[in-house]
């Protein structure tokens, strides 16, 4: 058979014209094009095995150095004279510590989030800041840690607290919140620690390889526990870091769970509501994003990680800060929903006192940081911005402050006896406490910056075609 110009149809060739497909309709990248092995592994081991440490990282460094000045004098001053020196009073007997000590158990939840939930549902895009994000939970939970140690008022005896066996029953009360804090964040910081840890070994080596300082070398190599890149050693990294991942799943979620009991097992108008498990989680995931990326952008500056930490992570993170940030929201509005339904008097004056009481300019702040800024995030050209991220995470991290300030303070200055009123207002020890424990967090960031790889090299060589068996096909 043949065609109407006798030409046959086995040989009549489709007529294809090339389709031109907008930039901005185009995939981004998880990995910029033009690298290899040699060049992942060169370009991010040399951020930490150059021989001249950049003047910028000397004074990032010189600064959280003096915030930790203010920190030690500020612990020094409580010891010596007691927990008299901050705000808290008759009506609110907890103030800025327990609302920096959950800010900061809330920030390190990205980190397990970033590392762990995404490895498990194998999302690619987590590769490049799930070691810094990882670090990022450990330095949170050193720097909330302080609080509720010190808010004891005697700090020698916390060790009462820890699990230990009480077959005497030595310590009766294991029902207090505090004491399911201290589980929950001991269990929690050691084992996102153990899976900080089991991530580097592989990198370490590559340092220890690559080192030409002879102390340099051996440290890296005693970190590294003999690793040698065998086929039985990658097998078994791979085993225990999925195992460390299953463990560091759920405790997403319990951490804090529990933190949120401190408030929801009281029957405090504000506090005393079934639904502060799901927010408290929201919000800690909220704000360990906001952190990520207010952390992030800089680094990816200073650094020259452009093409590792691209705008396809930055995205996505603002995506993630969107969804969870919708979360919050509502919760915002199922509270004074609720104080108006429940028909309780104490709960609906709660919720007039939050709006219209002495407090009120905290809580439009709050909404306006937590409720309106993260809007943005829906337009694209916001959400590949990275001034507008970094804007929009700055706010949420005042919003997510000023949320525990709204809960704390904000229920306890006001309570069922109206005799019994007062104000709260955070002394100057108070805010050095809180600048020095930012202090504490940068310096620890920085002596990791400055002697870790920030980002995993491994991980990062395998999103490269050619680790792939059959990249070419693809």
């Amino acid at each position: 058979m043949a065609h109407k110009d006798d030409t046959p149809v086995h040989e009549i060739r489709p007529v294809t014209q090339e389709v031109r497909v907008p930039e901005r309709y185009l995939p981004t990248p998880t990995i910029e094009p033009g690298h290899s092995y040699a060049s992942i592994t060169d370009h991010i081991s040399t951020i930490v095995l150059r021989k001249r440490t950049p003047i910028g990282w000397y004074v990032g460094f010189g600064i959280s150095l003096i915030l930790m000045t203010v920190l030690t004098a500020a612990i020094g001053k409580l010891v010596f004279v007691g927990v008299g020196i901050w705000g808290i009073n008759h009506p609110a007997g907890w103030g800025m510590d327990i609302i920096n000590f959950v800010w900061w158990i809330g920030i390190g939840h990205a980190g397990t989030l970033i590392s762990a939930i995404l490895l498990l549902l194998r999302q690619e895009w987590r590769t490049s800041i799930n070691r810094f994000a990882e670090a990022m939970t450990l330095f949170a939970v050193a720097s909330a840690g302080l609080y509720p140690a010190l808010h004891t008022g005697r700090p020698w005896y916390d060790f009462w607290l820890f699990p230990y066996p009480n077959t005497m029953t030595l310590w009766p009360q294991f029902r207090s919140p505090l004491m399911w804090d201290v589980f929950a964040v001991s269990t929690y910081a050691t084992v996102s620690a153990l899976f900080w840890y089991v991530g580097l070994i592989p990198d370490l080596a590559t340092l220890r390889d690559r080192a030409t300082n002879v102390i340099a070398r051996k440290i890296y190599g005693m970190g590294a526990l003999g690793w040698r890149g065998s086929a039985k050693h990658w097998y078994r990294y791979e085993t225990a870091y999925l195992l460390l991942a299953g463990l560091s799943t759920p405790l997403v979620l319990s951490v804090h769970t529990i933190v949120s009991f401190d408030f929801a097992v009281a029957q405090i108008p504000g506090w005393h509501a079934t639904f502060f498990p799901p927010y408290f989680v929201a919000g800690a995931v909220f704000a360990g994003f906001a952190m990520v990326l207010t952390l992030a952008i800089p680094a990816r500056k200073f650094l020259k990680l452009e093409d590792f930490i691209t705008m396809k992570h930055l995205e996505n993170m603002g995506k993630v800060m969107l969804a969870t940030g919708l979360i919050v929201f509502y919760a915002y509005l199922m509270e004074l929903f609720l104080g108006w339904y429940s028909g309780n008097v104490f709960e609906r004056f709660m919720v007039h006192n939050r709006i219209l009481g002495p407090y009120w300019k905290m809580y439009i702040a709050l909404i306006v940081c937590n409720g309106l800024a993260p809007q943005l995030m829906w337009v694209k050209r916001f959400r590949t911005s990275t001034a507008m991220l970094f804007i929009t995470a700055m706010f949420v991290n005042v919003g997510m402050w000023l949320e525990r300030f709204v809960i704390i303070p904000g229920s306890l200055h006001r309570d069922f006896l109206p005799s019994s009123w007062g104000m709260y207002h955070g002394t100057r020890w108070d805010w050095s406490m809180f600048i020095g424990s930012m202090g504490l967090f940068l310096f620890l960031l920085f002596l990791f910056i400055r002697f870790l790889p920030m980002i995993s090299i491994f991980e990062m060589r395998t999103l490269l075609p050619e680790a792939h068996a059959h990249g070419e096909e693809h």
